[in-house]
This record gives structure tokens, C-alpha cells and sequence, in this order.
């Protein structure tokens, strides 16, 4: 089980559904051959690099590299998040997703509660027009018409009961405005609106789907606007904080979503930057100004589902803070959320702004231009982050130094492996004179085990020749002697075998769907789209010969082990029997090889 959608939910919806049909209705493809191909739907390009296999069921630009399932192709075209991507392929088929436990029950259905918060949106926006003091705030906060229509903006007028006594008519749509988040409780359990006195937010998800709201109270301001009557004011003294954000729901999980994210992919067919600001309105004025490339936090601090949310949006991220203490605490809890998201491809940079600035006003006074080029001078992640380890160290001392390499080793070593790890590595070595490490180095090995490739590009050869023909696991004696060899991959390889064997036909993207939501994933699907040449009964020959080949790599690495050992220290007896044995092997080997 992954995602809480069971793997064999994602092996019944990929064998249902083709990869070609998929695609097709998005991006017009030309057969080529025993293919598809056409222009990259993920980068620019004139001539079609573009490929889709009905065979493996499979997409590969040789372009920019992105390939996968017909479900990574809806998260990649659609910007769908996994459950999302899921949801609206089974539909394609007429196919229910199991509900979250991994049953065979269907997810219970929340389609009421959809309606029913879409319908308190339509019901807010029609008192914003009733209300003469929203309406004053929107025009002096510069909302045009157009903005507050795209943004949905409403207003919950002054009351109790409005949305109660709106849609709250029967037993059933009570129970549903409870579950929404839309009223709450006294302490003698009577009921009544959260929201009250409020302009109203709509917060979409990533289909589009009211899903919460946002209220902020329309107070005094320090531009020039008319003050609120005394009584307005003192009817909200007791009424909660500027900004109030609905409770955690079923559909509505504050620490993963963001708002105007939906807005700013209906404003971005290819979309290489987005920012993140701290407030609604910071938000709005962006979009307004011409910049609907900003989102924000709920009330909460960047967590790591936000990062990666933001990530699958686009590639470069830029968080746009204060520039006072609260503001760089708030960055700082976005890098540690960043850190480990920064595969190679990916950028993030921090933008602070002047003391008593926000970016609506900001964007008032300089325009998009003067907004843009703030953007564009953004601090890239590397430089805040040795800055502000170095903050109070003297990097000039030794201790200094030791002191920065101390706070920075272990923040580095989140990030995935690639070129920026390395080069963030090199960058600490070059300012502290230390070295970071990221796991213990291995013990010492015979010179004669250095070919490190070549060992593992056996194990990937066996890897893509399983994936060629998943079958070939039913094949596989068990225990797996290979497992023996020490050498990356080799787990990976019994864990396909051991899946291959339990779902007998399973379809080879199938398999690297299991791994998804894992590291491993990339790799699989580039050997995925790696061609294996050959007959079947070629490519099997060659799966089995490269187990056997393992199997005496990890036999000579066992003795060239023993061997080193014996050199340092005395064996104990088992060791020493072991390693006779081996010895005579290795003799009647390389005789029958000379024979």
C-alpha cells in the first residue's frame, strides 16, 4: 500500500487505462513506428524528442528527460498532486478509488460537501455587494472588479446565524456545515457562524474546489482610510484574530495546501517561478499588479508538503519575507522544509523586504517592474544559508570555523545526492576547512574490488532486464544467493523480484509505480525507458547469466574479505574453514576456465 491507495488499485487502473489515450487528448501525437511521438509538452522545442510506448505503456522526452506512467504524466501536465492524478484516471474508466485503509470499500463519497461549500462561496460573495463598508475596503485597497471575481471574494455579514439560516436547512446540512468547518459550538452547545464580520477568502484546491475560507476583520488602517464607527469596532474586540482560517476538515489540511495556488496555474500554462508571501491580500495585489505567480501559507509556517507542493509547481521558489526577526525565522523554517527537495533542477532564493513594507504595498509604489527586479536580486539558498549559519561566528578563528562546519554538516547532508550537495560541500570545505561527511566511509577494500561501475552496472542490467519482462521473477530460486553480493541495487533488485512474484502478470510500470513516493523511482524509470535488445529468450539468458555473475561477485568479495581480515587479525575457525573453502573453489575455477 502506498499513498494510502493500494498497489493493486494502481496495477487494475494502469492495465485499464492506455497511455497513448491519455496523452492524446492533451497533446496531439503522430504514430512513429511501433510509437508515438510529438513536441515536448514540459519544454520548448522544434523538432519532436517526444515519446510515448503503448508497450511499456511509458513516456520519455530525450530532451529534457521526463518520462513515466500515464499517472506522472497527469501530475507533470496537469500539476496534480498523486491522489488527484489517480482519482481522474479512474474516472476515465469508471473505475472508485479505494478509501483510505486500503480496502476494497469505496472512499466515502464527499461530493455533498464540495457542493456545500461552493454554495457558502456564492452565498458570501452575494453580501460583499450588500455591504458598504466591504465595499469601501476593496476600493481602497485597489481591488478591481475582475480580481475580486477571480478570487471569489465574499463578505460574512454581521450576525450569527446568516450562513446557518442560508444552508443550514435540514438536519443533513447542519451535519455538513459542522464537518466544513463553517459553525461552531458555545459552551451550551448552541451553534453559530465562525465567520462573521469578515471579508471571506475561498481557499481552492488543485482542482479548483472550494475547500475552506479565510476571514480577515476590516479594521482601522493607517493610509488615509475613514475610521470604523466606535460601535463596529467595539462588536469586535472580543471577535479573534485579523486573519481566521477555517479548522482542520476532512477535505482541508492547512500544512499542505496553499492559497491562489489553483489561480496561478489557470494564469500559467509553463510556469518557472513561484513566490511565496506571508498574507492573502499580499497575494491578490500581486496577481492584480500582473505578477500571478504568488501564493501563501494558511496561517502556518512553510512545511516540507508545502515545499514539495511548490516544487511540482515550478522549479525555482521564492520565499518572499519580512525582513524583522519574525521574518527570518519564518525563512529559516522554509530552507530546513526545502533542503531535502533541492534535486538538481531545483532552486530556491529568499527575498526580504524593507522594514514596514509588505508586497502589496510594495508593488503599489514600484510596480510590476520595481517588484520584478526585487525578484530577480532575490539571495539564492546557498548564500542565505552560509550567511546566516555565520551569522555570529568568527569565521577568521579556528573555533569559528569548526563552529560553522559543526551547524552546516548535518543541514547538508538532508539535501539529495547530486551536483548541488556536492558543490554546497565544496562551499563549506572552502569556508571552514572541513570536510562534510555524509555517512560512514566504507571499510577498506582490496584494490582488486575498485571497478565499482562495472559491478553496478550488472545489477542495473538485471534490474532492466527484469523490468523488460517481469515474468522472469517466477524464475528465481529462492533464498536469492545474490543477495550475498554487497553492492547498490542489489536490495532493489530482490524487492522487484519478491513484488513480480506476488502479482503473476503485473506490468512492468506497474512495478516502478510501487515505488513512487521513494528515492528510487527516478532511476527505475530511466532503466524503464532503457531499450533491452534482444529476443525473449535472449533477454532471459542474459537476466540469469547476470544473477550468476552476482552470485560469484559477492563469492569473491566474501573471500577477498576473509583475506584482508586474516592479513590484520587471527579468523576464528568457521572464518578459517570458509575461507579454505573458498580458496579451493577459486583453484578449480580458473582450472576449468584453463581447460
Amino acid at each position: 500500500m502506498r499513498g494510502r491507495i493500494p498497489d493493486s488499485f494502481i496495477d487494475e487502473l494502469l492495465a485499464r487505462v492506455d497511455i497513448v489515450d491519455v496523452i492524446e487528448r492533451r497533446v496531439p501525437l503522430k504514430k512513429a513506428g511501433r510509437e508515438w511521438t510529438a513536441c515536448c509538452p514540459f519544454h520548448n522545442e522544434r523538432t519532436p524528442s517526444f515519446y510515448v510506448s503503448p508497450a511499456k505503456q511509458f513516456f520519455h522526452c530525450f530532451g529534457c528527460g521526463a518520462h513515466g506512467s500515464a499517472i506522472k504524466f497527469l501530475m507533470d501536465y496537469e500539476r496534480l498532486e498523486f491522489p488527484d492524478a489517480v482519482e481522474e484516471l479512474a474516472q476515465s474508466v469508471g473505475l472508485k478509488v479505494p478509501r483510505e485503509g486500503g480496502d476494497d470499500r469505496p472512499r466515502e463519497d464527499k461530493t455533498d460537501l464540495y457542493a456545500l461549500l461552493d454554495a457558502t462561496a456564492r452565498w458570501y460573495q452575494e453580501q460583499l455587494p450588500r455591504s458598504p463598508e466591504a465595499q469601501d475596503y476593496c476600493a481602497k485597497r485597489g481591488l478591481d472588479a475582475d480580481t475580486v471575481a477571480r478570487f471569489r471574494l465574499g463578505w460574512a455579514p454581521a450576525g450569527y446565524d446568516g450562513v446557518i439560516r442560508a444552508l443550514g436547512g435540514s438536519e443533513r446540512r447542519m451535519q455538513l456545515l459542522n464537518e466544513a468547518g463553517m459553525v461552531a459550538s458555545n459552551e451550551r452547545g448552541s451553534k453559530y457562524d465562525r465567520f462573521r464580520e469578515r471579508l471571506m477568502f475561498p481557499i481552492l484546491d488543485r482542482r479548483g474546489r472550494v475547500i475552506a475560507f479565510g476571514g480577515r476583520i476590516i479594521e482601522q488602517r493607517g493610509d488615509g482610510s475613514p475610521p470604523l464607527d466606535s460601535r463596529v469596532q467595539d462588536a469586535r474586540k472580543g471577535d479573534g484574530p485579523k486573519y481566521l482560517n477555517s479548522p482542520e476538515t476532512p477535505l482541508f489540511h492547512k500544512g499542505r495546501e496553499l492559497f491562489a495556488l489553483w489561480q496561478v496555474k489557470q494564469a500559467n500554462s509553463n510556469l518557472a517561478r513561484i513566490v511565496v508571501v506571508e498574507g492573502y491580500m499580499d497575494v491578490i495585489a500581486l496577481h492584480q499588479a500582473g505578477l500571478p505567480i504568488a501564493v501563501a501559507t494558511l496561517g502556518t509556517a512553510t512545511t516540507p508538503e508545502h515545499t514539495e507542493v511548490l516544487f511540482r509547481a515550478a522549479p525555482d521558489v521564492v520565499f518572499c519575507f519580512d525582513g524583522d526577526r519574525a521574518g527570518r525565522a519564518a525563512a529559516w523554517k522554509a530552507l530546513e522544509s526545502a533542503l531535502p527537495r533541492l534535486r538538481d533542477g531545483r532552486q530556491a532564493y529568499f527575498l526580504f523586504l524593507p522594514e514596514g513594507e509588505d508586497p502589496d504595498t510594495l508593488v503599489r509604489q514600484e510596480g510590476k517592474e520595481g517588484f520584478e527586479k526585487r525578484l530577480k536580486a532575490a539571495t539564492p539558498l546557498s548564500e542565505y544559508f552560509f550567511g546566516e549559519l555565520a551569522r555570529d561566528v568568527d569565521t577568521a578563528s579556528l573555533d569559528g570555523r569548526a563552529r560553522l562546519a559543526e551547524r552546516a554538516r548535518p543541514l547538508i547532508a538532508k539535501l539529495p545526492d547530486g551536483a548541488f550537495r556536492d558543490l554546497m560541500a565544496q562551499e563549506l570545505e572552502r569556508r571552514s576547512g572541513a570536510r562534510a561527511v555524509f555517512e560512514p566511509a566504507p571499510a577498506a577494500r582490496p584494490a582488486a574490488q575498485r571497478p565499482v561501475a562495472v559491478q553496478r552496472s550488472l545489477v542495473r542490467s538485471a534490474i532492466a532486464l527484469l523490468l523488460a519482462q517481469p515474468g522472469l521473477a517466477e524464475q528465481v530460486e529462492r533464498p536469492y544467493a545474490f543477495l550475498r553480493l554487497d553492492k547498490p541495487g542489489v536490495g532493489l533488485l530482490a524487492e522487484l523480484i519478491d513484488l513480480a512474484r506476488a502479482r503473476p502478470g503485473v506490468h512492468a510500470m506497474s512495478l516502478v509505480e510501487h515505488f513512487a513516493e521513494r528515492p528510487e523511482y527516478a532511476a527505475l524509470q530511466k532503466l524503464l525507458a532503457a531499450t533491452v535488445v534482444g529476443e525473449p529468450e535472449t533477454q532471459r539468458v542474459e537476466f540469469f547469466d547476470a544473477l550468476a555473475r552476482m552470485v560469484q561477485q559477492a563469492i569473491d568479495q566474501r573471500r577477498d574479505a576473509l583475506t584482508a581480515k586474516s592479513r590484520t587479525g587471527p579468523l576464528d575457525s568457521a572464518e578459517k574453514a570458509e575461507l579454505r573453502e573458498l580458496l579451493a573453489a577459486r583453484v578449480v575455477k580458473a582450472a576449468a576456465e584453463e581447460g
